[in-house]
């Protein structure tokens, strides 16, 4: 049995957009066959919010196609559900980006592997996760 993967907002748009972003070892080990690579909705609002505001430059085509470039990469989607919100809301954790605590605890609320960058988020305790 494979490991399921949920894809940070930072590594999906890589693998979207600029895969070499992405260490050959980390793409081979995302691409293999046991795994399981979801995106979060989460995601979603967080490149729609920031297309939208300005903080993601050319976002807007990737806003307008989301459904069909994640699905190229074969990435199932994760809904956010009131157990990841609660989750998110009351984790003491001293970070404030709600789109972070809202992955972290898709992560741990569904027993998942993080694939991140961040260093902030990869300190949670209990937390597995797929980093670089």
């Amino acid at each position: 049995m494979g490991v399921t993967y949920l894809l940070d907002t930072h590594v999906l748009l890589w693998l979207l957009a600029s895969p070499d972003k992405v260490p050959p070892d980390v793409r081979g080990t995302l691409a293999a066959g046991t795994t399981t690579l979801l995106a979060s909705a989460v995601s979603a609002m967080e490149v729609a919010t920031k297309a939208r505001s300005g903080r993601l430059p050319g976002a807007d085509a990737l806003v307008a196609t989301w459904t069909a470039r994640v699905a190229e990469l074969q990435v199932e989607e994760l809904p956010l559900r009131t157990e990841h919100a609660l989750l998110a809301g009351s984790m003491r954790w001293d970070h404030r980006d709600p789109f972070d605590r809202l992955l972290v605890a898709q992560a741990l609320v569904d027993n998942l592997t993080l694939a991140t960058v961040e260093a902030a988020v990869r300190a949670v305790p209990g937390l597995r996760t797929l980093s670089w």
